[in-house]
C-alpha cells in the first residue's frame, strides 16, 4: 500500500512514462512541482494543455510548427531544390543550430524498425517521396547512424531509384551525413561543430 497520496502516485507514474525518467527522477520531479507556488504550477499546466491545441504537422515537410505551412517551408530564401531527411523535429533543430544548410526538410517522424512493428507506413516516406519532382536535386539522408537509421536510408534509397517521370527515372542525387557523427550516436545529441563537418563531408549514397 502506497503512503503517497493518490494524487501525487499518479504524477509519479505519469513522469515514468516520459523517456530517460526513471522512479527516482520521476519521484524528484514530483515533489519539486508539489512546492511550486500555484500561479507558476498553473502555467506548467496551461502550457501542456496548449502543446496539442496550438501545435500542428506541417502539411509539405512534418516538422511541427504552430503555422501550416511551417516557417521554413514558405521562406523563399531557402533552396527549394535540396531536401534534408531527419527522424525526429529535434534534428531539424541541431542541423539548423549550424546555420549552415539552406535548404528544405523532411521530417520521417521516426526510423524503420520491424521489432517493434514500425514499418514504412508508420513514416512519413510515402510523403517524402510525393515531394521529389525533377526540380529536386539532392535528399540528403541525415538519419541516425544506427542500425534502424540505416535500413532507412537503404529503404528510402530504393524507392527513390524506382521513380519516373514519363516513364524514364527520375535523376536526383542521394546522400548520407559523414565525418563526425559516430555509429550508434543521435543526431539530436550531436553539438553544432561535429554537425557541421558531417554536412561538409557527406557522400553520394
Amino acid at each position: 500500500m502506497s503512503l503517497l497520496p493518490p494524487s501525487l502516485t499518479r504524477l509519479i507514474e505519469n513522469f515514468q512514462r516520459l523517456p530517460g525518467v526513471g522512479p527516482k527522477t520521476a519521484q524528484r520531479l514530483a515533489f519539486y512541482l508539489l512546492h511550486v507556488p500555484e500561479e507558476e504550477l498553473q502555467k506548467f499546466a496551461d502550457n501542456l494543455t496548449n502543446l496539442k491545441k496550438s501545435t500542428v504537422l506541417c502539411t509539405m515537410c512534418r516538422n511541427v510548427s504552430e503555422k501550416d505551412p511551417c516557417q521554413i517551408c514558405v521562406n523563399t530564401s531557402r533552396d527549394q531544390s535540396i531536401i534534408c531527411v531527419v527522424e525526429q523535429p529535434t534534428d531539424v533543430l541541431s542541423i539548423e543550430k549550424t546555420g549552415m544548410f539552406k535548404g528544405m526538410y523532411h521530417v520521417l517522424h521516426g526510423s524503420l524498425d520491424p521489432l517493434n512493428n514500425i514499418g514504412p507506413d508508420e513514416l512519413y516516406i510515402n510523403d517524402l517521396l510525393k515531394r521529389i519532382t525533377p526540380n529536386v536535386t539532392e535528399i540528403i539522408l541525415a538519419v541516425n547512424p544506427n542500425m534502424e537509421g540505416e535500413a532507412t536510408a537503404m529503404y528510402i534509397n530504393q524507392q527513390i531509384q524506382q521513380l519516373t517521370v514519363n516513364s524514364l527515372p527520375l535523376t536526383v542525387k542521394i546522400t548520407r551525413l559523414a565525418h563526425g557523427l559516430p555509429v550508434g550516436g543521435d543526431i539530436e545529441y550531436a553539438d553544432s561543430v561535429t554537425l557541421t563537418r558531417a554536412l561538409e563531408g557527406r557522400r553520394e549514397y
